[in-house]
């Protein structure tokens, strides 16, 4: 039996969407996260030395890392290909679109989606009165010289990809590169709002309309991404 150790509102839930999609049968442990720092529990340390989320258990291996638990699942289960390409030729097209975008995800999408909620948290925190226009004002420019025009090129690259391809970001069908990128996504959402990326707004109508993310939510509990 497949285990899962999730942490609610987290990257873990693509962890679930995934095994939903699959239809694989998983023993579920959730975690809540501290309601004044919103990390997650110590207790996560005794599954993996990170103390991060998600941990995947199956077959006597303990693994981390969303992007590689999900390869994982797709390489090990996924045998008909429905959520990914065929493995040979490793230079197809499809292939390589697959691979970088189940990369991206976290490799260049979300550090600036993650340095826009730190910043808000700082900028939020209490702090001396006479501290915090000085403290707001390097936060503004930080925003505006470098973390917003950085989240905007990410959010043009993704719109535009999403454009020449029909939709999806792993080629003409639903993959699992979806499922990896749908996180970044949805933080965008929460903390910049996709008003001006109708594509992007259409991915997430479209994700969230799926059978199986909506059994992945029943299962996870909460999901609600923290905005900036």
């Amino acid at each position: 039996m497949i285990t899962v150790h999730h942490l609610e509102s987290s990257r873990s839930q693509r962890v679930l969407w995934l095994l939903e999609e699959l239809a694989l049968p998983y023993q579920l442990v959730r975690y809540a996260r501290d309601p004044k720092t919103l990390l997650a529990p110590p207790s996560l340390r005794a599954i993996h030395p990170l103390g991060k989320s998600p941990v995947l258990v199956d077959d006597g291996h303990t693994l981390a890392e969303s992007g590689a638990i999900l390869e994982y699942l797709v390489e090990r289960y996924d045998t008909g290909h429905a959520l990914s390409p065929t493995p040979l030729p490793v230079d197809s097209p499809e292939r390589l679109q697959y691979r970088y975008w189940m990369h991206y995800a976290e490799g260049s999408a979300m550090p600036p989606l993650l340095l826009t909620l730190v910043l808000a948290r700082i900028r939020d925190a209490r702090m001396p009165f006479f501290a915090r226009p000085v403290a707001r004002s390097i936060i503004g420019k930080a925003m505006a010289g470098f973390v917003g025009p950085q989240v905007k090129l990410h959010l043009d690259w993704m719109e535009s990809s999403l454009a020449r391809s029909g939709g999806w970001f792993g080629g003409e069908r639903f993959t699992a590169a979806d499922i990896q990128v749908s996180f970044p996504v949805e933080a965008a959402a929460a903390r910049h709002g996709l008003a001006a990326h109708p594509q992007l707004a259409g991915f997430l109508q479209r994700i969230h309309a799926r059978p199986a993310y909506q059994r992945a939510l029943a299962q996870g509990g909460p999901f609600a991404l923290a905005g900036g």
